[in-house]
Formats: C-alpha cells, sequence, structure tokens
C-alpha cells in the first residue's frame, strides 16, 4: 500500500491537462477544456476538462474524476496500479518492494500479462541487436527495407529465434509463468505438455495500444520460406488485454502528430507505418488489413475528424479502400482517398520521397471519398441500368448515413450531377434509408427497454418476497419527532409528540436526492469553511460547515437518504479537525472510488457565465445559503411524511390515527414555511 504522502505528490504532480491530452484532442474553451470523449460514442464534444479544479466531466455519459479515475477508466487499472502508472509518468519514485513468487501470483492477470509482453518485446528487441542471428537475419532484413536504428528503435523492432522454446525457457528462468506466456499467445502448449514459442524466426513487431503498453506482436517469415506461404504473418490472438477491433498499430507513435496536423493517415501494413515515420510522416496508422471497427474509428476520432485512406492502387487497394468508409462517415469522419500511382504501396512510395514531397502528392491528389466512389462505380456500370441502379442505391446509402445535414445536402447535389439522377429522387431515397435506420433504432430501443423492465420486475418480486426491509431513510428515525425538531414552537405543540405509523410508506428514493446533493455540494465545496451561527442556547457560534450540517441533522434525529452522502458526511466529521483539511481535497482524493467520482461530479459545472453575467458565488451567498437550504431539506420530508398520512387517511383502520398526525404535521409545516418565507402549501 502507498503511503498518504507519496500518493499526494501524485495526484499534485498530475496535471488533468496533460493526462487527458494523451487520449483526447482537447480545445480551450474559456477557462476549460473539451473534446470528445474516449467512454463513450462522442459526435459532439462532451468532454469537458477543468485545469483548476484538477478534474474531467462527460456530460453526456456522467464518466469523469481526477487524473487518477480517468487513468483507472481508461487503462482498466486499479486505484493503486493507476497511481504507480501516474508516479512513473512523473518520474516520482514509488517504494515497491521485489516481488516474490508468492506476490506475483496475487498480480492480475491484465497486469501480469503486460508485464511478460514487455519483457518479450524487449527480449526480442535484445536478440536482435546482440545475438548472431538476429544480426544476420533479423537486422539484415530491416537494412534491406532501409530502416535506420532510430526507427528500429522508436517501434521496438525485433527478432524471434528459430528455436522451438527459446522464449519460453528464457521467461521461465527470469520467473515469468508459463500461464501468462500462453495466455498472451506468445507461446501455446502441445498434446504432451510441452510449452513451445509461437514466433520462430521472424522478425517481430510489437503492437503498443494508445498509452504505451504492448498488448501484441506481429511475426513475419522471412527469406524464401515467404515463397508459397499463405501466411506470411502471425498475429498475436485475442486475449484479456488485445482486442484486433479495438487497437491500430502505430496509435501510439502517431497520436500527438495527428492532433498536431488535425489528420490521420489510415495504411494496410506495419512497414507502410514504420517507411512513413522514416520520410518524416508520422501522423499514420495501420488496420493491418482487417476491416475498420466502430471501435477503432473512435479511437481516432478523439484526436481528429479528418482520415485519408492510402492504398495501393491495384484492384486489391480499391477494394480496400471501399471497406469500411460508411462507418467512417457516420461516425461524422471526412474521408479521403488516395491511390498511389501503379506498382506503389506507402512503404515503397515513402522510401522514394521526404516529407514535404509526400505530403504535396497527397494534397493534390487525395480525392472525397463520396466522389471517388461515384467515379470508380460509374465506370464499372457503364450503360448497364442495372448495374447503374446498384450503383445510385449504394451512393445514396453512403450518403444517407452522414450526420451532419449541410454536407449530406451538398453530396446530394453534386452526386446528382455526376450520376446524372433527378436531386429530389436521391433525398427521397436518402430520407427512406434513414428512416429504415430510425425504425431498427427504434426496435432495438424497444427490445432493450423491455429487457430492462423484465429485470426490474425480477428485482422488485425478489425485494418483495425479501424476509429483511431496510429501515426508511430521510425520515425521522426516532419513533417521535424530537422537540427541537423545530425551534421555538408554541409549548402545546411540542407537549404532544408525532408518532409515525407502522404503515408509513418509503418516499421514492429520488424525493430527496436533489436536496441532498446540493447541500452536499456546499459540502465538498467549502465544507471546512467557518460559518456563523447560533448554538442551543442562542449565543454565537463560528463552526465549519461540515459541522454544521451534521450537528443540524442529528439534532433533528435525521439522516441523508443517499447512503454514499451518509459516509461522506461522516468521514468530513471525521476528519475535519485534521490540520490543512481541504474537503475538496479530501473528497477528491479519496482512495473509495464511489466518494472521489461523486466529489468529481460535484465539484463540475456545466455552464460558466460571461463576466458581465456572473451572479454571487455559493461561497459568497453562505451561510444564508445553507440556513435555507437545511430547512428546504426537512420541508421536503415533513411534506413527504403528509402524503403518507393522506394514503393511510384511506384506511377505515388508521384513518383516525393518520388524520391526527397529519394535523399535527401541517402546525410543523407552517412553522418551516414561515421560516422559508412566503411558500404556497398545496396539501
Amino acid at each position: 500500500m502507498l503511503d498518504q504522502t507519496t500518493i499526494d505528490r501524485i495526484i499534485d504532480a498530475a496535471n488533468i491537462v496533460d493526462v487527458v491530452s494523451e487520449y483526447v484532442t482537447l480545445r480551450r474553451a474559456g477557462a476549460n477544456y473539451k473534446g470528445l470523449c474516449p467512454f463513450h460514442d462522442d459526435k459532439t464534444p462532451s468532454f469537458h476538462v477543468s485545469p483548476a479544479k484538477g478534474i474531467c466531466k462527460c456530460f453526456a455519459c456522467g464518466e469523469g474524476g481526477n487524473s487518477v479515475h480517468f487513468i483507472m477508466k481508461m487503462e482498466q487499472l486499479s486505484y493503486i496500479e493507476a497511481l504507480k502508472f501516474l508516479g512513473k509518468k512523473y518520474g516520482i519514485e514509488v517504494e515497491d518492494k521485489e516481488i516474490t513468487p508468492e506476490q506475483r501470483q496475487q498480480l492480475n492477470e491484465r497486469e501480469a500479462m503486460f508485464n511478460v509482453n514487455e519483457w518479450a518485446s524487449q527480449y526480442y528487441h535484445d536478440v536482435l541487436k546482440s545475438d548472431i542471428d538476429g544480426q544476420a537475419i533479423g537486422l539484415a532484413y530491416f537494412r534491406s527495407r532501409g530502416f535506420r536504428d532510430d526507427i528500429i528503435e522508436k517501434f521496438r523492432l525485433g527478432f524471434s529465434l528459430d528455436k522451438w522454446n527459446a522464449l519460453a525457457t528464457a521467461a521461465v528462468q527470469k520467473g515469468y509463468k508459463e500461464e501468462y506466456l500462453i495466455k498472451t499467445g506468445l507461446c501455446y502448449r502441445k498434446d504432451d505438455g510441452r510449452v513451445n514459442d509461437r514466433y520462430r524466426g521472424r522478425v517481430m513487431f510489437p503492437w503498443f495500444n494508445v498509452s504505451g503498453k504492448i498488448v501484441a506482436f506481429g511475426g513475419r517469415v522471412l527469406d524464401t520460406r515467404t515463397k508459397g506461404v499463405s501466411q506470411k504473418y502471425i498475429n498475436s490472438p485475442e486475449s484479456n488485454i488485445y482486442n484486433k477491433g479495438r487497437e491500430l498499430y502505430g496509435i501510439f507513435q502517431a497520436k500527438k502528430q495527428i492532433a498536431k496536423e488535425d489528420r490521420v493517415y489510415m495504411v494496410e501494413g506495419y512497414t507502410d507505418v514504420i517507411s512513413m515515420h522514416q520520410c518524416g510522416v508520422e501522423n499514420v496508422v495501420a488496420n493491418s488489413g482487417t476491416a475498420l471497427t466502430e471501435a477503432q474509428i473512435r479511437l481516432l476520432h478523439r484526436y481528429t475528424n479528418n482520415i485519408t485512406l492510402l492504398y495501393d492502387g491495384d484492384e486489391a487497394g480499391i477494394h480496400a479502400a471501399l471497406r469500411g468508409t460508411d462507418m467512417l462517415l457516420a461516425e461524422g469522419m471526412n474521408v479521403k482517398i488516395l491511390l498511389l500511382p501503379d506498382g506503389d504501396d506507402p512503404d515503397s512510395f515513402a522510401r522514394k520521397h521526404n516529407a514535404t514531397e509526400f505530403k504535396s502528392y497527397v494534397e493534390e491528389h487525395q480525392t472525397d471519398f463520396i466522389i471517388f466512389k461515384t467515379n470508380l462505380l460509374l465506370k464499372d456500370a457503364s450503360r448497364d441500368p442495372l448495374k447503374r441502379a446498384q450503383l445510385t442505391q449504394s451512393i445514396v446509402y453512403s450518403i444517407s448515413v452522414i450526420p451532419d445535414e449541410i454536407l449530406r445536402s451538398a453530396y446530394v447535389h453534386e452526386c446528382a450531377e455526376l450520376l446524372q439522377q433527378d436531386e429530389a429522387m436521391l433525398l427521397r431515397e436518402i430520407s427512406k434509408n434513414k428512416q429504415a435506420a430510425l425504425e431498427q433504432m427504434r426496435k432495438q430501443a424497444t427490445i432493450e427497454q423491455e429487457r430492462q423492465q423484465r429485470l426490474a420486475e425480477r428485482q422488485n418480486a425478489e425485494a418483495i418476497t425479501s424476509d429483511t426491509t431496510p429501515p426508511p431513510a430521510g425520515t425521522i428515525e426516532s419513533e417521535e419527532l424530537p422537540p427541537d425538531f423545530l425551534p421555538d414552537l408554541p409549548p402545546e405543540t411540542v407537549q404532544t409528540p408525532v408518532t409515525p405509523t407502522p404503515t408509513s410508506t418509503t418516499a421514492p428514493s429520488s424525493f430527496f436526492h436533489g436536496l441532498e446533493r446540493m447541500i452536499m455540494t456546499l459540502i465538498v465545496r467549502y465544507g471546512e469553511q467557518v460559518i456563523e451561527c447560533e448554538d442551543e442556547a442562542g449565543q454565537p457560534l463560528a463552526i465549519p460547515l461540515i459541522s454544521f450540517v451534521a450537528n443540524d441533522l442529528q439534532g433533528d434525529g435525521i439522516q441523508f437518504q443517499t447512503p454514499l452522502y451518509n459516509l461522506m458526511l461522516a468521514e468530513a466529521v471525521e476528519h475535519i479537525d485534521n490540520e490543512g483539511f481541504v474537503a475538496s481535497r479530501y473528497f477528491l482524493n479519496s482512495p473509495n472510488l464511489e466518494i472521489s467520482r461523486e466529489a468529481a461530479n460535484l465539484m463540475t459545472e456545466r455552464y460558466q457565465l460571461s463576466k458581465r453575467m456572473e451572479m454571487p458565488s455559493e461561497q459568497e451567498l453562505m451561510p444564508d445559503y445553507i440556513f435555507h437550504l437545511m430547512l428546504d431539506y426537512k420541508f421536503a420530508i415533513i411534506n413527504s411524511e403528509m402524503k403518507d398520512c393522506q394514503a393511510q387517511m384511506s384506511d377505515p383502520a388508521h384513518c383516525e390515527e393518520a388524520m391526527q398526525r397529519y394535523m399535527k404535521l401541517s402546525i410543523f409545516q407552517r412553522e418551516l414555511a414561515k421560516k422559508l418565507g412566503d411558500r404556497i402549501l398545496i396539501n
């Protein structure tokens, strides 16, 4: 377990903008930043980052928190692992004892697999540089491709020896378990129990994920064995840390340049990416010949809206250019196509040109995808009416998935001229496609809603049959309303206490949540600040806001309905007297993930007013604000109790008792209303 001093140092050093920028392209918005949320399919920037508060928040899906929470979510790490991740990033030494075999067994599977891959990557790289076969075969191959030493280091290229278990033997000697060698796909187990290397006699290409961790490998067979071999490349199988539909080769090395140039080049192979980096074009990634997925597109969309697909000019390249582009358009990407000259692929073309020449050629020859597809299919359709009809349907579908209406309209106009079709007819077909898509979405939503309803009914049935029912929260805990529930009540009112009836129903959980959230917002933001109030004897008293709320609730025998808020208040009361206690810092840095995330939510403001429209802050309005808020909360409790009484009056067995209780509660209600100011009472 890390000591608190180290935790504080890491959190202080972790600049939220710096951390988030590694994964999301941020653009300044006033005092804050915003970008596309990495946690859901975000079409417009919903993810806001506040450098002043050190927190981030998506106002669409609700994800957010401080730097630690962000890394936990992005990297699927525990709280301690995320702290270590940030400590390493900012050069803060984290004391960690040498891992014993017993402790190694306790490491979670993902972290163990990442560790194995990291070691294997360095192992293959060392073999390439130091082993005789590695130099003579592997390094010679990379030299023949023209790769410089700095590029080999940048992508940590390597070589696997042509032996059955060279890596497996070395890994076990280093203390790595065979279990994780097999789970990562580095090795496989034979029927006789032996563990063999998956890659033998191949040059190795490690796959870095967006944060720089090794998730997989690609191995290419060399020399004469490539002739007639159907599988020149072997890639890692999918695992707990690698999903080929979510990763892109080169994204870690390219992400900063993609954001800087606001464009990404998409190619097919490893060497295409590496050669383009060597010629000076770094904003490039590869999907390694597989069809693009929505997850890969969303990953790119975090950094740019603009993508250029670079492919060979042959038939295979044309086919690849058409694959997956409708998904790119549907995600709001601006898609360009560039087919390179015959005989060239991005690898060979990059080796012939420098960065300036390469980019100039791209700018001059890239074509908008819709126009490219229209012209390409027109050649195939020729004068065949059936083919032209199919062509029109294909173009219309591609246009219909584009989310921007103005852009759709522009494409319709241009394609109508190219296809020599009536523009109104194309618009009608697009409308049909969109209606069909909406209908499909409605069906899926209905199915999901019915599933959720069935799940809720099952949960309700289980709750009803349960023998144990939790006590109602947010209501009076004791059997009698205490005399100090409302100060200065008439003596005759206090002498006859109100007793809750056994049949009293519990208010819906959302009934008090809004008020509780407002109270807790003040506690998180200003809990340590001292406010002026009065003690039980009416004498002036100066106490922290946290203590005031806790005392006020305790004095009236009530508690929050939201369990998390009760926990947060209890922890705040326990630590309020600690030297240097600051509520916002304490809650945001809490090791309890629920507390720290809720604190981040409460610290976040959705909108910012301009300077000329700014109102006094909550801080400036205290203590009147919190006094009024606490009275509002009590008023809500009274109203809830009175509604329960009204419901019970319909039962003859409890009618009289409920009516008496209702009358007494109405007195409390009116007294509270006086303290709150004029308020219409609807009973």
